[in-house]
């Protein structure tokens, strides 16, 4: 079985992790692998940075604009044909081991069209630094009940909790491992990722089209590395006000795309009741957001259309999916099989 793996960066302004990463990568033991880079034009020293490591980027591509992560990560993996792509953030650095897990471990189950390490957050030090405790960033996200898309341990200190291979709803974009067929098999047109999320929620909403398809994420403990995560809900105030007005649309836009009837009557009081604090937030606090609305109102005609085809194509039934909605953490036993058992 031929076991090829491309490893996609999209950066913009991302140089003080990229060399981290980088470096990280030039340790990787698995020998398959091949790196393309895209930078959205950045105006720091990413670009400088990746040209340092050109015997590593197989492919340096310099956009003179910002085509958003989406974008740019469709173009990256439609001009290669390997079997796994690996989305990498340029704020990532993986233990030299993470490649060669992830190949193995879905290669050894079929039914996986996704894998999830284990991330920790960044060490004031840096990822080669001593830290005394590890924090956990992600094992794997999960959905609530009002559409809150989380990742499984965030914050919490790493005391051994999350040491079983598992099946979760799906893998942070941050360093999502994804199996070719599965990408081909849930693309929209030519898009892996939905170019109208721009940025953020993109990795949710793919793993939402792939659950209705069939495909599973595995979590895979032993996988390891460590994410410098800059978005986080504590931090919205202090965000740039794009990345909260995409965020904000998102939001609505996964939902129109993937949530069927049943499951929204199902939680309508927790969903509603989410949606007015979060429409009065941006009424209130945030009203540069109110302009994804009109960005939203733009896309409904295409998200109805792909909406349309996983209806007539989904593999899954509604009651599975909607299994993995909890405000407590959903997983099922490694090699489990649908429906895995009742909650």
């Amino acid at each position: 079985m031929s076991r090829s793996v491309l490893v996609a960066i999209v950066t913009h302004n991302s140089g003080r992790y990229l060399r981290d990463c980088l470096k990280s990568l030039a340790a990787q033991t698995h020998p398959g692998f091949s790196v393309s880079l895209w930078d959205n034009a950045s105006a720091d020293e990413s670009q400088a940075i990746a040209s340092e490591y050109s015997d590593l980027i197989a492919s340096l591509r310099l956009s003179s604009d910002n085509v958003g992560f989406c974008g740019a990560h469709n173009r990256l993996i439609r001009d290669s044909k390997a079997d796994f792509v690996l989305v990498l953030n340029p704020d990532v650095a993986l233990l030299p081991d993470f490649i060669a897990i992830l190949v193995e471990a879905l290669a050894g189950d079929p039914t996986a069209g996704s894998a999830t390490g284990r991330l920790w957050r960044w060490p004031e030090g840096g990822p080669e630094s001593a830290a005394p405790l590890r924090v956990l960033d992600t094992t794997g996200i999960y959905f609530t009940p009002n559409q809150r898309h989380l990742d499984r341990g965030a914050g919490e200190p790493d005391r051994g909790q999350y040491q079983e291979r598992e099946y979760v709803f799906g893998t942070s974009g941050a360093a999502g491992f994804y199996r070719r067929a599965m990408l081909e098999d849930i693309r929209a047109g030519a898009e892996y990722f939905d170019e109208a999320f721009f940025a953020y929620r993109e990795d949710a909403d793919l793993a939402w089209r792939a659950q209705w398809m069939g495909w599973r994420c595995l979590y895979v403990p032993e996988a390891r590395g460590y994410h410098a995560r800059r978005v986080l809900p504590e931090r919205r105030a202090s965000l740039p006000a794009a990345i909260n007005m995409h965020s904000f649309k998102n939001r609505f836009l996964m939902r129109v795309k993937n949530m069927d009837l049943g499951t929204y009557l199902r939680f309508f009081p927790a969903i509603t009741g989410r949606d007015l604090l979060a429409l009065g937030y941006v009424l209130l606090r945030e009203r540069s957001s109110l302009r994804g609305f009109a960005l939203l109102r733009r896309e409904l005609p295409r998200a109805w259309s792909v909406r349309r085809a996983l209806r007539r194509h989904r593999r899954a039934a509604p009651e599975e999916i909607r299994r993995w909605f909890s405000y407590r953490p959903v997983s099922f036993p490694a090699g489990a099989v649908p429906p895995f058992r009742e909650m």
